[in-house]
């Protein structure tokens, strides 16, 4: 058993052009006001961090933790969701993951790809200056518009997808593993590892990998009308980080899973913030610390509802609040009459 660190958050959806969401120094002191003991940072976001310097320069990420670290919080983990959505992109989302990349690269798939991977590689090292084991990433997608079968999907078409994805994500994988860092994939809708089945499939064209993670966010599986507590006993041995999201699903006569093209308000299924939907983060941290898991429990904002800032203080005080300090004795200690083996030969007759 173990007792997870917390409460993080991730500042992708607060980092912004204005105080104190526009630079390092302000924006932890801010979460740090909120009542967060560490922050996962959005590697993409040069307002926050130059991924370059801080994968060449120890200094760069000495001085970076410092002010982190003089203002309150800890870096919990630098992501890569938008980097490693790019290593595997679809021709249908050319245009529109575009804008996940730099100017240069725009339009230029194949350069695109290419910098993405690099991108990935370079967030890996800087992990490792900054003394950091785990890495929230994206796995991207070649299959997701193939996701419902209509029309028939043709013979080997998924099986191809999952090769090429294990293809360019294997010399990631070993680049991780020189620099003894986990790669955490979100188990995301729009990515092709959405499930337990499809991260499997990835799994097996990585030979088991042992740097290919999970990152658990319950509130993608409720969404999927997906059991997230039995996942978690299913692959407790390979959750590396864990994202705090809630979610609700209330479908009706006219609205479902796929939410008829509404907005994430007037969707049946939306995620909120956390406390405030259908998870049951009780069972879920108790199962997390139970399993041995020992990283950070993370708020990652999204609402459809809530006032971010209100999201991110209520946050911070829900997850305290729920991590448990697990415990050393068991409760009936006091009732421990000793034994040994002759003892226990005795009481079950053995001797007789």
């Amino acid at each position: 058993m173990k007792t997870l660190k917390g409460p993080g958050l991730f500042l992708a959806q607060f980092a912004g052009d204005e105080a104190p969401f526009n630079s390092w120094d302000a924006i932890t002191r801010w979460a740090a006001d909120c009542g967060y003991a560490g922050v996962q940072v959005p590697s993409w976001d040069a307002r926050l961090i130059d991924l370059a310097q801080a994968a060449a320069s120890k200094d760069y990420c000495d001085e970076f933790k410092g002010v982190a670290a003089g203002n309150g919080v800890e870096v919990t983990e630098l992501a890569t969701h938008l980097q490693g959505q790019l290593v595997a992109v679809h021709p249908a989302y050319d245009e529109m993951f575009d804008g996940f990349t730099v100017p240069e690269m725009r339009g230029n798939p194949a350069a695109r790809q290419q910098w993405a991977v690099e991108q990935v590689k370079l967030c890996l090292s800087a992990s490792r200056n900054m003394g950091l084991t785990a890495m929230p990433s994206f796995s991207g997608a070649l299959a997701w518009p193939y996701v419902y079968p209509w029309p028939q999907r043709p013979a080997g078409l998924v099986e191809q997808a999952f090769d090429e994805l294990a293809r360019r994500w294997r010399p990631i994988l070993d680049h991780a593993e020189e620099m003894g860092v986990d790669v955490c994939y979100e188990i995301h809708p729009g990515e092709d590892l959405h499930d337990g089945d499809s991260y499997e499939m990835f799994l097996d064209r990585v030979d088991g990998h042992a740097r290919a993670m999970m990152l658990y966010d319950p509130s993608h599986y409720v969404l999927q009308c997906l059991d997230y507590l039995d996942n978690l006993d299913i692959y407790m041995e390979r959750i590396g980080a864990f994202h705090v999201k809630d979610a609700e699903l209330n479908p009706t006569g006219r609205k479902g899973v796929y939410g008829g093209f509404q907005s994430w308000k007037d969707r049946a299924g939306r995620f909120r913030s956390p406390g405030d939907g259908q998870v049951d983060f009780g069972a879920v941290f108790s199962k997390l610390s139970a399993g041995g898991f020992d990283g950070w429990a993370v708020v990652e904002w999204e609402c459809a509802l809530k006032h971010p800032e209100d999201g991110a203080r209520e946050g911070a005080q829900f997850v305290r609040d729920h991590i448990i300090r697990v415990t050393e004795r068991a409760f009936d200690d006091f009732a421990d009459g000793g034994s040994d083996a002759a003892a226990n030969r005795r009481i079950l007759g053995l001797d007789r």
